[in-house]
């Protein structure tokens, strides 16, 4: 898994993604994929990541990225 997100990284470094924007899309990402495994109960996610509701939710109310619009693929 290490040499996994090494690789996408070194895509992203390569693609000029600021540390913030890929700070932010990883969280996204990886709260969705938490909620996906609750099948979106938001409850059973938030304290799987240790987290209150409310900021689960607040955290994927935020518009996503424009790095969701850009295409990391070669």
């Amino acid at each position: 898994m290490r040499e996994k997100l090494r690789i996408l990284v070194a895509e992203m470094v390569r693609g000029g993604v600021p540390l913030d924007l890929a700070r932010r899309e990883f969280e996204r990402v990886y709260l969705e994929e938490v909620l996906a495994t609750h099948e979106g109960n938001h409850s059973a996610a938030a304290r799987e990541l240790g987290i209150h509701r409310n900021t689960l939710a607040k955290k994927l109310e935020a518009p996503p990225s424009r790095l969701r619009r850009v295409s990391l693929a070669s």
